[in-house]
């Protein structure tokens, strides 16, 4: 039975949906936007050069060495969250833990606008430890809200997922053309003023959404958890917790020495070089025997069914890194290429259909997300004025750096391309192209999901052999034509559809949810680990440029990722079988 704070918040609807959607909504774009506006600066700024008063001035790193440092922040992203998720479920709920996850943020956010080494690391600290609370539980409350409604479930998901998308597109244009017009600090620090807003618009929507969220302590509630928890069937044994701690402790070894040994500050592991192999890469070997020996273990001792569907899991989760050490090249060596690689600069009528072309990407879906914007004050004014308030002056300003920025590049005669405005294409690709993909997941077309990760891998790969054939022709002089960078992201976003948004679903399918944490901890696994070689491998760009040619590099991206994907659809049936007639 719904309390009376919860009462209130069913009656308040807006667009067909419960109005706290759009509290979240606005809450997790304002987040991505200072997540990605962030990340879209992150490896630019480490391995610009350094030059007195040029406001591109930045560390000069090597791209081994930016993307040996981002690996490790992108890894510890999704790491953390599994950690945020259980301080959640037992001590302080899903929302307090929202709050704090954005403070934290937002502390970081602020720390990165100064212009100091120390200051830098210690707000990359803070994102990672504020993504932990936050990334998890925001999913958590969103899911709490509609359980007494599932067939609108679906439909809430799908609007939150774009506004995860809006809040990365606005980022990453907006934050990566101040910093790259006017100074890097100047985008980190936009990013975490919306941030801070965002955590206030959350923070005052609390008259609207009573208790969701809240973590109730009562003796009945705890009493009712505990009864629903029968299956006692697989308790973790001492060997488990051993391995366990010894995976963690060398992951997380090898997670920080990569980056300090690139760097020439420390290398822990030189110790156990060889002539063929670093000491760190052997003792990472070491550490996967020992986590595949941990998770055999534990799924072999389950019933057939059980501990096949689990092993389904395991194979999608193997391929899904393949997937994003490709993909997530977005992050690291697409970015490098579009600063480096492609013909940015425009004049005369091709600037005037760019201009057009940018004006209408950035003012329709900003005139769409403020018309709903206006639908949920208009609805719920009475009982959040002051989170509504926040959110019109969230509005005033990112209009404002909008317009602020078509007027300066509608005024230039020549002009280049912001490398951030090619990281915007996947987001916009989402928006527009999400629906049509999810028809076909509803239609007789629907494929397997072994046929949805191949497709998926393999549009990623034609992503990259596009890209490879726009560069086997440039030289000294002569660089690439951005029509190839457009179309890599197109095939890749293609490819994200068919991959991303479908795996966390067979996971909650195939898993019974007794053992839906331990397996959701191994996916986000597989994630980190896929972050950590994506950057790695993006930063031997400059090497593999220098020694065979820039085509080499995207061919070999074309490579694996199409060797993975025929490989997973030729296990279809296999999958299939492991599946047991889910679908």
């Amino acid at each position: 039975m719904a309390n009376t704070a919860q009462t209130e918040f069913y009656k308040s609807n807006v667009l067909g949906q419960r109005s706290g959607l759009f509290v979240l909504f606005f809450t997790e774009m304002w987040e991505r936007f200072s997540f990605y506006g962030m990340r879209v600066l992150l490896i630019q700024f480490l391995t610009a050069a350094v030059i007195s008063g040029d406001p591109k001035s930045g560390w000069a790193w090597t791209a081994e060495q930016a993307g040996a440092l981002y690996g490790t922040y992108a890894m510890m992203l999704y790491l953390t969250p599994i950690f945020g998720g259980i301080i959640a479920d037992k001590y302080i709920g899903s929302r307090m833990a929202v709050i704090i996850g954005a403070i934290i943020m937002t502390i970081g956010h602020a720390a990165m606008a100064f212009d100091t080494p120390v200051m830098f690391f210690i707000g990359l600290a803070c994102l990672v430890i504020g993504t932990g609370f936050f990334k998890p539980n925001m999913p958590s409350i969103l899911g709490e809200m509609y359980k007494d409604l599932p067939e609108k479930k679906d439909g809430a998901y799908t609007i939150f997922y774009m506004g995860v998308n809006a809040g990365a597109f606005f980022g990453m244009m907006l934050c990566g053309y101040i910093a790259e017009t006017q100074g890097w600090h100047w985008g980190f620090g936009l990013a975490g003023i919306f941030m801070f807003l965002g955590t206030l618009q959350f923070a005052f929507a609390k008259p609207l959404m009573g208790n969701l969220g809240i973590l109730d302590k009562s003796v009945e509630a705890v009493a009712a958890k505990n009864a629903a928890d029968t299956d006692k069937r697989n308790p973790f044994t001492s060997i488990d917790y051993l391995l366990i701690v010894v995976v963690g402790i060398i992951g997380f070894l090898y997670a920080f020495n990569d980056p300090l040994s690139k760097n020439k500050i420390v290398d822990i592991f030189s110790f156990m070089d060889t002539p063929f192999l670093r000491g760190q890469y052997i003792m990472i070997f070491i550490a996967l025997a020992l986590f595949i020996t941990l998770i055999v273990s534990r799924i072999t001792r389950y019933d057939k069914v059980v501990r096949d569907r689990m092993f389904a899991v395991v194979l999608l989760a193997f391929f899904l890194i393949f997937f994003f050490m490709s993909f997530e090249q977005g992050a690291t060596s697409l970015v490098l290429v579009a600063r480096d690689y492609i013909d940015r600069t425009l004049v005369g009528s091709a600037l005037t259909t760019f201009n057009i072309v940018n004006g209408l990407l950035t003012i329709v879906p900003l005139a769409i997300i403020s018309w709903v914007l206006v639908k949920l004050a208009l609805s719920t004014w009475k009982k959040i004025a002051l989170s509504n308030m926040v959110l019109i002056l969230c509005f005033v300003l990112i209009w404002g750096a909008a317009l602020w920025m078509l007027k300066n590049e509608f005024s230039k005669e020549a002009s280049e391309i912001t490398v951030s405005w090619f990281s915007t294409l996947n987001s916009f690709f989402i928006i527009a192209l999400a629906s049509t993909v999810s028809k076909l997941w509803e239609s007789k077309y629907n494929p397997s999901a072994a046929f949805k990760y191949g497709f998926g891998l393999i549009l990623v790969a034609i992503g990259f052999l596009i890209l490879g054939l726009g560069a086997l022709n440039i030289s000294e002089g002569v660089k690439i034509s951005m029509v190839f960078l457009v179309l890599t992201y197109l095939f890749h976003t293609l490819g994200e559809l068919f991959i991303s948004p479908v795996g966390l679903s067979y996971v909650s399918k195939l898993v019974p949810a007794r053992m839906l944490a331990f397996m959701f901890g191994i996916w986000y696994l597989a994630i980190a680990i896929a972050q950590k070689v994506a950057a790695v491998l993006g930063g031997q760009v400059e090497t593999i440029q220098k020694e065979y040619s820039l085509s080499h590099f995207f061919f070999l991206f074309t490579a694996i990722p199409a060797a993975a994907g025929l490989l997973v659809m030729f296990l279809n049936p296999l999958i299939k079988k492991l599946m047991h007639g889910i679908k």
